[in-house]
């Protein structure tokens, strides 16, 4: 009786945890081709507004495939970024990205700054971030949000290594799965993650390529490293 007893409660607390459990997924803004188009082609970036958003829905994917159907994905996206694109481009892209996350069953939460960003981390239960993606501009020490928008080849919203020590590090799962598909991240900001969470952050040392994104890829990186 007591072995079934202490069965049944480990199935509840199994249930539970399964339950409670978070798949995030952070998506930086696109550069502004305004500020790009002066650039020379090697170096230019986002000609395609959506490489990712687009990343970000292929995640979704193998998330649904990897963890079930009903799996609960957190979509944060940095909102500045898509409303600045959408006005150059003539185009409603922030209606556009509620609208995937509603038909994709995800819970969207934007964020304007840092600090939102931040404050979106920590509003997630404890243990629960059991996945966390990232997919934007991105150099060795920081998830860079709005890249090429507010200032050509620069950045003025970022989430720095630095910043990391202001996220609670209980939302994460003890096996956690972790990576960010920006470019640089293993050179250093990976090695910060682990020592501040606990847990992994994969990352690439060098660049990564959203070039294949619209081929319904991932994007590639060489050297990707925990």
């Amino acid at each position: 009786m007591a072995r079934s007893l202490r069965l049944a409660l480990f199935s509840l607390v199994a249930l539970i945890s399964q339950a409670s459990a978070d798949h995030v997924i952070l998506t930086g803004g696109p550069a502004l081709r305004n500020w790009e188009d002066l650039r020379v082609p090697q170096d230019q970036h986002d000609r395609w507004w959506a490489n990712f958003v687009r990343a970000s829905t292929l995640r979704m994917v193998e998330i649904r495939k990897a963890y079930g159907e009903s799996a609960p994905i957190v979509w944060i996206v940095y909102r500045p970024g898509y409303q600045e694109r959408g006005k150059e481009d003539k185009k409603p892209y922030t209606s556009y990205i509620t609208d995937l996350a509603r038909d994709r069953h995800v819970t969207l939460v934007w964020v304007d700054n840092t600090s939102s960003l931040v404050s979106a981390f920590n509003a997630r239960p404890r243990g629960s971030v059991e996945t966390f993606d990232y997919f934007g501009h991105s150099n060795k020490f920081c998830f860079m949000l709005d890249y090429g928008s507010t200032i050509m080849g620069a950045c003025t919203v970022w989430l720095h290594e630095r910043d990391l020590s202001r996220i609670n590090g209980s939302i994460f799962a003890k096996d956690s799965y972790c990576k960010s598909w920006g470019c640089h991240t293993a050179e250093s900001m990976s090695g910060v993650w682990k020592s501040r969470f606990g847990v992994k952050l994969e990352g690439a040392r060098g660049k990564t390529d959203y070039t294949v994104v619209g081929q319904g890829q991932l994007p590639l990186g060489e050297n990707w490293m925990r």
